[in-house]
Formats: C-alpha cells, structure tokens, sequence
C-alpha cells in the first residue's frame, strides 16, 4: 500500500479554493481511522458543525456529510468548531510546511514562528519578499485560508492551552496569547471552541483534579494551526531578586512514528555547547533567545512522545518555542515515506529496517548553527565545542536557569560582530576568523536569511559568495539550519566513511550520482550513513 505521502502527492486537487486530497481517499482514511492521516487534512462534517483528525474515536460520519480541508484554520473559516474527543488541533502537523521550500511553506512556517503577532501581515510579506496580496492569494488557494486567519487559529489555541493548564486571569490570557482586547479574546474562542473561555477552564478542571487551585494535568489544544502538544501539565512561577520570573510548565510533543532517538538526541548531546546546553536526568537541555525574553527547554524522548519542559520568561513566547521545539527535533516529518524511498536502495535496505525513524537534527536559531558550522570546519567535535563556548562566554548574555546548569544564551549576530571587530574572536586560524567575520557581518547586515523564512536555494548561493564558505559548510547549514530535507554534504568524512562500510563509492561525483536514487530526502540518508561510525556527527575532509 502507498505510504499516505504518496498517496496525498499523487492526488488531484479538488475544491473551489483549496487543493486537497482525493476526496474518496480522504474518506476511506477517516472511515478507517487512518492516524497516518493526521495533520495531512482535517474532516469537517456537515450534520454536526465540528471537525475532526482523521483518526477521530467517533462513528464515521456518512460520506456525503463530509467536508475536507487542509488546515484547522480553513475549517475554522468555513464555521465549523473542533471536536472535543479527538482534538484535532493536537494531531502531528504535516510534513509538507518543513519539506517544502516553496512561499506558502515559508509562510507557514513563519506564522507558526509568530511573526503575523509581531509584525502583521505587512512584516510576514516583507519576510517573504512578495506583496501582501500575492502572500494572501496563494496561502488562500492552497489552505483555504490567509495568513490572519492562521495567526488567529494559532492564538486560539494557545488561549485554550492557557485557559485550560493555568490559572492565570482572563485578561493575562488573552494578553499571552496575542489578541489585542479581552472582546476579540471573548468572541474568538466562542466562535472557535462554540464555549466561553470560562466554561473551557471549567470543564479542564472537571477532568482534571485541581491542585492548589490549579489543574495538575489537562489535553492541550495546538499552537498551531498544523501541529501542537497534546497535554500540558500546570505551569508553576519561580523568581529571585536578580532574576527574572519564570513560568514553567510541561509538554508532550506528538510525532508520526515510528521514531529513532537515539542518535538524534546523540548528535545534539555531542556538540553541545556548554553554558547553553547539556544532557542531564534522560533529557536534552538548552536555553535559547525569544522574542519576548528567553526560555530554557528540556527535551526527552519517551515511546509515543517527547516531554517537554519550558521555562518562559513570557507565556507570549510560548508558541513560538514550542514550533522551534518540534523543528529542532524533526517531529513533522513522515517516517514511511522517507524510509520507503530509501529503503528502496539494496545498501540502505538492511540499515532502515534495523532503525526506521530516523529524524534530522535542526536546530532553534539558524543564525548560531550557522556560526558554529564555521567554527566545526577542519576541527574536531570537542575543539568546535570549546571555540563555541569561549564566543558564549565572551559575548553571550547571561541568564537564571531555575534547575542550574545553564548559564548563557548564545551570542546575538550584532555581539559576534563587536566581538569580531575589536579583535577578540578566540583563538583560530586567519583562514577561519576571515570567514568567520565575513558570515556575522552578512548576518547583521540582514542580506542573508537562514531562518524558517529563508529561501532554501538564494541562502546557498548567499553562503557561496562568501570566502572560507565551501559545499560541506553550505549543504551542513541547509540540513540543519534551513531544513533541506535533500541536502547532502558529499565531502563529510562521516558520509564518505559510511559509504565505505557499505561497498557504495566515496569520490564526490560518483557519490553523488548513487545518492540521486535518495531524493528528495538524502539528509535523511546521511543520518543512517553517520550511525554506521557510531558518531554523533561527520567532520569536513581536508
């Protein structure tokens, strides 16, 4: 049977205003309870007024009261509110927003980032580098609905996430979660939820047992409209008097499975940078920058989930965190089509069926991984690691870590800059304080864009004019840094060593045309050829 990915590529575009599956494939995915299907679309049924994941415990709904869309937030437009059983809000987001290198995706992903409450439509459009009327138009034809609408379904969810986790006020609620007055945050989740915001935390701590006066456990609603937690236990607040107060709370990051962690969480454990990451009690530890502050996040890996613990600075950053959260560790990808395609391959075969799942490690700041790409060219693992945390010490700001340990965030492109100008890179070769210099200037200069925005093939051509910048640093940054699902460093010692093991050739070009059969999904392929090494990660040949 067809992996649900190629199923949904091969399928006609249906529908006045979005494309959207085959709708009799979409029917026999709900009739079957196809949880593959979840986050690919959403059913919305028209005898009832809600709509569900696909994988919804409720009796199938009859064929002709069905309604497809592509998102929660084009089901939300068309009137109709979330089920309150599946919560399909909660399901894993699709692949497709961080495979895809196209507008609509980097605008997806850009919403998600929380760039539509920071700055507007107008701030998303200028991100992107179209109109706004061109960004409207083609996220209106492919989700069904525009770019305010999914920024709006966003905010209404972390509303219901606050409302049912914490007991924080209404206003504070509204405030967190982005809306501009306590009438828009009233009439929003009436429309959406078809409840008062009251009745939502009512009803949370009816299922839940409240604990001094909060509830200690209750299902979350998403933080986006494609992909969300699917509980969030009661956030706590935390303050000395010279720093600042911290609310944590825990998630659980959904995924498709299957998923392998070990070398994943392996990879970000061994290039850790100390102050600003660690591995302590089973989970993966890290601060990173917000726009509202910073928060220190707490990652590890369970059977069907991944835990997530925050500490926030500001509960406004809290969607955004999240989202870099589910990137850093791969969590929309699809695991069957990936290991399908690759499996395909005889000298693959044997390494997919021993650990399927394997993700790409991303990362929570294209800007830093980008740095650190050039401070691991032609070093080992721990001399990148001590250049890495002698920048952090030298110009990163420091910060309270509630649980110890963590003690910066990483350097902004603006401090490497003085820190570059005034001469006090730490020890490195001419050659790479060059290309060093050169990669923070651009960065601050704004003439290359790494982030979630960024466009996947100018990025690689701005890094190519840059000296010291070569293949393996460029395609390292568009596996980890932009998301590339096909690229591939052919010159990296790990891959080429990988290659060997497995009777596959080693020179660049004739690498190259073997891992053709790969696409689109060869940095998939790298995490497999990395393992055979037992490292964590590869390292540039000289």
């Amino acid at each position: 049977m067809p992996t649900p990915d190629e199923q949904l590529r091969a399928a006609g575009a249906t529908g006045p205003v979005a494309p959207l599956p085959d709708p009799e494939l979409c029917a026999r995915a709900v009739r079957s309870r196809d949880a593959r299907f979840d986050g690919w679309f959403f059913v919305a049924v028209t005898s009832t007024g809600i709509y569900c994941r696909p994988s919804c415990p409720a009796r199938p709904p009859r064929t002709e009261n069905m309604r497809f869309h592509p998102t929660a937030a084009s089901a939300q437009r068309a009137g109709f509110r979330a089920c309150k059983r599946c919560r399909p809000d909660a399901s894993p987001g699709s692949p497709a927003w961080n495979h895809r290198a196209d507008v609509v995706a980097r605008a997806v992903r850009l919403i998600a980032d929380g760039v539509v409450d920071r700055d507007g439509v107008p701030g998303l459009a200028v991100q992107l580098g179209y109109s706004i009327r061109q960004v409207e138009r083609q996220l209106l034809a492919e989700l069904g609905a525009g770019p305010l609408a999914l920024a709006r379904a966003q905010r209404a969810q972390t509303a219901r996430l606050l409302l049912e986790t914490t007991t924080m006020s209404m206003g504070d609620v509204a405030t967190a979660a982005g809306f501009g007055s306590i009438r828009a945050f009233n009439g929003t989740v009436r429309e959406v939820f078809a409840t008062a915001p009251g009745d939502l935390r009512s009803s949370a701590m009816a299922i839940s047992p409240t604990t001094a006066g909060s509830p200690t456990t209750a299902t979350s609603a998403p933080t986006t409209a494609t992909s969300a937690p699917t509980s969030v236990v009661a956030p706590t607040t935390t303050a000395r008097s010279s720093a600042p107060a911290t609310s944590s709370l825990t998630v659980r990051l959904p995924f498709r499975g299957p998923l392998h962690p070990d070398e994943l969480f392996g990879h970000l454990v061994a290039t850790a940078v100390p102050g600003v990451e660690e591995w302590r009690d089973g989970a993966y530890r890290r601060s990173l920058r917000t726009p509202h502050g910073y928060a220190i996040v707490a990652l590890r890996p369970l059977p069907d989930q991944i835990a997530c613990r925050l500490s926030l600075t500001d509960m406004r950053d809290l969607g955004p965190v999240i989202a870099r959260c589910r990137r850093l560790l791969d969590l929309d990808a699809d695991p069957e089509a990936v290991d399908s395609q690759l499996a395909g391959d005889a000298a693959l075969a044997p390494l997919i069926a021993r650990a399927p799942g394997r993700r790409v490690p991303r990362t929570v700041d294209a800007a830093e991984f980008a740095v650190r790409a050039v401070l691991g060219q032609q070093v080992p693992v721990a001399a990148a690691r001590r250049l890495a945390a002698r920048l952090v010490q030298a110009a990163g700001q420091p910060i309270h870590d509630p649980d110890g340990g963590l003690t910066h965030l990483w350097p902004r492109t603006v401090e490497l800059a003085r820190l570059t100008a005034d001469a006090q890179v730490p020890a490195m070769s001419a050659a790479r304080r060059r290309t060093l210099t050169a990669l923070v200037a651009t960065l601050t200069a704004g003439e290359i864009e790494l982030g979630a925005g960024g466009d996947w093939a100018r990025s690689r051509a701005a890094l190519a004019d840059l000296p010291g910048i070569g293949p393996w640093t460029i395609e390292t940054i568009a596996m980890r840094a932009l998301g590339d699902p096909d690229a591939f460093p052919a010159e990296d010692l790990g891959v080429r060593r990988g290659a060997a093991r497995l009777g596959l050739p080693t020179g660049r070009g004739a690498l190259l045309a073997r891992a053709e059969a790969w696409r689109p999904w060869r940095a998939y392929a790298v995490q497999h050829l990395w393992a055979l090494q037992g490292n964590a990660r590869g390292e540039e040949e000289q």
